[in-house]
């Protein structure tokens, strides 16, 4: 007579099933895992390529000689006003017809919708005014704050003026003509300091929102 078969799992055969699924669970949990982190791990670019992308990286920082302006709030604006943060500083005015509020519309979509976490915290994105025969400090707050209350507004005298825009590399001049209503030239780039005071480089124009975010967030990734 014929031994009748037992259809159940004997307990042997059910270790090795629970123990090859949880393996096969654990291996499958962690790849999904490092997909993710790596989806959300900013993207480390080299020098080149970044220039590639209109970010532009000095191989040695630069230091500022001493100036000596004012903020939106009537303040001292010194080097120690970099200390501590890491800085956006772009050149424009009040009066601007395009390239100041588009840049400073793109830099609070950058800052406010596309950071996160320190690389948000430790930001301080900052207009400094080529106009100061206009541009007074409680013109500079209502200006500034129309896009970000967190972006500070900087202005002086002239020449103080003159002297920092040109450690940054930024031109700029008061167009002849046009009376009162007279419009400056400037330059468009968005100079990048660190935490130490030091002018580390730029992003050139024309300044995009794709741009920013990978040079900016590859800038911090490798660099702190």
């Amino acid at each position: 007579m014929a031994t009748e078969q037992h259809n159940g799992l004997r307990p042997e055969q059910k270790r090795g099933i629970y123990l090859t699924v949880g393996i096969a669970v654990t291996t499958v949990s962690f790849l999904v895992a490092m997909f993710v982190l790596g989806l959300s791990r900013p993207v480390v670019l080299s020098d080149e390529e970044l220039k590639a992308k209109g970010t532009f990286i000095f191989d040695n920082p630069r230091s500022f000689k001493e100036f000596s302006l004012v903020d939106y709030q009537n303040k001292p604006f010194t080097p120690e006003a970099f200390q501590g943060k890491w800085s956006l500083v772009f050149f424009g005015f009040t009066y601007c017809p395009d390239v100041c509020p588009t840049t400073l519309a793109l830099l609070n979509h950058f800052y406010a919708g596309q950071l996160e976490g320190d690389y948000a915290d430790d930001l301080q994105v900052i207009l400094v005014s080529v106009d100061p025969g206009r541009d007074t400090p409680e013109k500079l707050y209502d200006y500034v704050q129309f896009f970000n209350k967190d972006f500070i507004g900087v202005t002086g005298e002239f020449l103080d003026l003159h002297r920092f825009a040109t450690q940054l590399n930024i031109p700029f001049s008061k167009v002849p003509g046009g009376g009162e209503n007279y419009t400056v030239e400037h330059g468009g780039n968005i100079a990048i300091i660190n935490p130490n005071g030091h002018y580390v480089g730029f992003f050139r124009t024309p300044i995009t929102l794709s741009g920013l975010n990978i040079g900016y967030q590859s800038i911090r990734a490798s660099r702190g």
